[in-house]
């Protein structure tokens, strides 16, 4: 399968073939630890499934021909890819990151590895001034995220990897809201990307995973080094129901994109709201990049009501066809208050500081007939 290939035949094709046992036409899941050897040392690839597995290789082929890259990895979960990133850094390295992360990355870098003495910079990407001036000779990681989580940020993937190649700094773009679908970092020259894959790539909000895409073998062969040390990696049945949702990763993302941008420009004219944060719309600060750099503005929509915490969670609680949950990027819609839910482990100061108040609620804009999910907004907002 080559990147030359339509996207839509790599979902489907990238990373499998047929089994040459019996011709089927899915990759079979591997249901073992450990693979016979024909003489101590002599495998046929495989020796236990920690450090490999023919569903898990599957899966990182697939996922790399999505992304354009030479090689993938998968993981138990998105965290776990994560951390693999931050095991190839050291005591009193630093580390620039977008300072609207996901919680548990921003607890990640607070709780665990400050204490390790790795220090972090979070900060606005948008301003590529702030970004230089806060590099350091020590400074040996970029960690962004586009579209950012929650506030729909969209970096300038080409700037911040020429700032990193200046000043050799590995560049690393979560990738989980937009998808390969709608962008693919390393084409604009960053060096790794990172999933979640419970979200878009697994599509049906029934496994948990993660994975990372790299072009350079060193690189890769360092992060499969942690990836089987530390252990972090998925069963093949996770692997097996991940490849069944990247199959269909091109048809769901552009219904997404299309219920999103229904719901977005509703929000727009509702009375209640004063704020609506989607890339799709032209009062998004960053609407001309996100045009230029994404294929669709995805899937996800946030907006701001002129609420306290209580009434927020009031209205987040009141929606029918959106679940309140977190999570994102199932077929089904879900409603999430980021504040009380999936960015609870960052400190009020600091998240008003980067800009999410009190009464944002993140949407996930699922599959279902736009007109219930508008009804459903319409409701939902009414209790205020």
């Amino acid at each position: 399968m080559s990147n030359n290939d339509g996207f839509g035949t790599r979902a489907i094709h990238a990373g499998q073939h047929p089994d040459e046992a019996t011709g089927a036409i899915m990759p079979p899941v591997y249901m073992t630890s450990t693979y016979v050897q024909s003489a101590p040392g002599e495998i046929k690839g495989y020796d236990y499934s920690r450090t490999c597995n023919p569903t898990r290789t599957a899966l990182e082929g697939n996922i790399a021909g999505l992304e354009g890259g030479a090689h993938g990895l998968c993981f138990s979960s998105g965290m776990a890819a994560i951390n693999t990133f931050m095991n190839l850094l050291q005591s009193g390295d630093h580390v620039i990151a977008t300072n609207d992360l996901y919680g548990g990355t921003y607890r990640l870098c607070t709780t665990l590895y400050e204490k390790f003495g790795l220090s972090f910079t979070f900060l606005d990407m948008t301003d590529l001034d702030a970004v230089r001036a806060a590099i350091r000779p020590e400074t040996k990681m970029m960690f962004i995220e586009t579209p950012s989580n929650p506030l729909l940020r969209i970096y300038d993937l080409t700037a911040l990897a020429e700032i990193c190649k200046a000043h050799d700094i590995l560049s690393v773009c979560d990738n989980t809201f937009a998808t390969p679908y709608n962008q693919t970092p390393l084409a604009h020259g960053f060096q790794a990307v990172v999933h979640s894959t419970t979200k878009y790539m697994g599509g049906h909000s029934d496994v948990v995973g993660g994975a990372i895409v790299v072009d350079d073998q060193e690189l890769r062969d360092k992060l499969h080094h942690f990836q089987n040390t530390v252990g972090g990696t998925p069963g093949p049945m996770d692997c097996f129901l991940v490849l069944r949702g990247t199959k269909t990763l091109h048809v769901r993302m552009q219904r997404h994109a299309e219920n999103a941008a229904q719901i977005a420009r509703d929000l727009e004219e509702h009375p209640k709201v004063s704020k609506v944060i989607y890339p799709g719309l032209e009062s998004h600060p960053q609407h001309a990049l996100a045009t230029k750099q994404m294929r669709t503005p995805g899937g996800m929509v946030s907006f701001e009501l002129d609420a306290s915490v209580e009434e927020a969670m009031k209205v987040a609680s009141s929606f029918r066809v959106f679940a309140l949950a977190e999570s994102l990027g199932g077929v089904e819609s879900l409603v999430d208050h980021p504040v009380s839910m999936t960015h609870g482990a960052i400190p009020r100061e600091e998240r008003i500081k980067a800009g999410f108040q009190d009464g944002l609620i993140r949407l996930s804009v699922g599959l279902e007939d736009v007109d219930d999910l508008r009804e459903d907004v319409r409701n939902a907002i009414a209790v205020l």
